[in-house]
């Protein structure tokens, strides 16, 4: 399950640092593949891009697996506004897999 950024963030920006896969992103920020990843592809994505606070792309979210025993975003954020995303349910066996493809 990805993890994603509610409207209670603050933007304080503690997050984004924490995240191996370089999967948070500002407000209005296009994300890519190839930010933080081996992955060659610079093609800038708007899909699940917020306008207010910090959001996370789902693509690249493998809730820190194979990295850190728990989401680091979760971890630091000191209003905990990253929570896990009911609606982007993966096995940890499919994280490691996108885990794999993103840094390989």
């Amino acid at each position: 399950m990805a993890i994603k950024i509610t409207d209670d963030c603050i933007n304080c920006e503690a997050c984004e640092p924490e995240c191996p896969n370089q999967a948070i992103y500002a407000p209005e920020e296009f994300w890519k593949f190839s930010d933080g990843t081996t992955m060659q592809d610079n093609k800038e994505r708007d899909e699940g891009m917020s306008d207010e606070f910090f959001y996370i792309a789902t693509d690249k979210c493998t809730e820190c697996i194979g990295f850190h025993d728990e989401p680091q975003c979760a971890a630091v954020c000191p209003v905990d506004c990253c929570l896990p995303d009911e609606d982007n349910v993966e096995s940890e066996a499919d994280l490691l897999i996108k885990k794999e493809k993103l840094h390989s």
